[in-house]
């Protein structure tokens, strides 16, 4: 989720599943990366893509605000260090709330640490999406208007598109509702990504699914803490929570 401007560590991600989530998991790679990277007419790599889905016996609203939350992420999320909201959409048309259109998040492995700016776009009770490098979304301008309003030319774009590690990246949760129940949600993480150097991709192709494991099992922990035993923050909607909070 985001613009890297340094070289060091590899990707970030994560899927494994509580003994109350249902996994569903599918991981898709480009064949041999190998070939690319041994390759030195190719000036880039191709994206690589993982997906995640789990079936939680929560509520839509709060796991969406949760998602939401990303100011809180180094709270909870391995590897983060710090991240900070540098900007802020205007409030939607249906929850009158801001939400996170710009993020700076910090992450470090030992000695190692990298920036990253991500542009984010909110679709309010169904879609987090955070994209970097010479990323544009594809969500359609109505549905994420509220991020738009002010920008230049209705920018849909990341901020320092072309520099850095990445050539490509984007994250996206989808949050839906299972059958119409209330107490039960599918959420799904779609992560692409592509390093600038093809040799990246094929020395990331094996631990890239590893640590996308530990991130996503992250969330899913910070999911069931928060909502377990809090009957005020399940049945709260999104007009009435803040964050990871109910609105005060």
């Amino acid at each position: 989720m985001a613009t890297p401007r340094a070289l060091r560590p590899i990707l970030r991600g994560s899927s494994q599943h509580l003994s109350k989530p249902q996994l569903h998991h599918r991981r898709t790679f480009f064949p041999n990366p190998f070939q690319s990277a041994l390759n030195p007419l190719n000036a880039s790599s191709q994206p690589q893509t993982l997906t995640a889905t789990r079936t939680l016996p929560y509520p839509a609203a709060p796991i969406y605000s949760i998602i939401a939350d990303v100011q809180s992420y180094a709270s909870f999320l391995p590897y983060c260090q710090s991240s900070t909201v540098t900007r802020w959409s205007a409030p939607d048309p249906t929850y009158t709330r801001a939400w996170p259109s710009e993020a700076k998040i910090v992450v470090g492995w030992g000695s190692l640490t990298e920036s990253f700016t991500s542009r984010v776009f909110c679709v309010p009770g169904r879609i987090v999406e955070s994209i970097g490098g010479p990323t544009e979304t594809d969500l359609p301008a109505r549905d994420i208007a509220h991020h738009l309003d002010g920008a230049r030319d209705g920018d849909k774009s990341a901020r320092g598109a072309g520099e850095g590690l990445m050539t490509h990246l984007r994250s996206r949760w989808t949050i839906e509702a299972v059958g119409g129940q209330r107490e039960k949600t599918e959420v799904r993480l779609a992560l692409e990504f592509a390093f600038a150097n093809p040799m990246y991709t094929a020395l990331s192709a094996g631990a890239a699914p590893k640590v996308a494991d530990i991130m996503i099992r992250a969330f899913e922990e910070r999911v069931e803490r928060l909502l377990e035993g809090n009957p005020e923050m399940t049945r709260a909607g999104l007009g009435e929570l803040e964050g990871s909070q109910i609105k005060r």
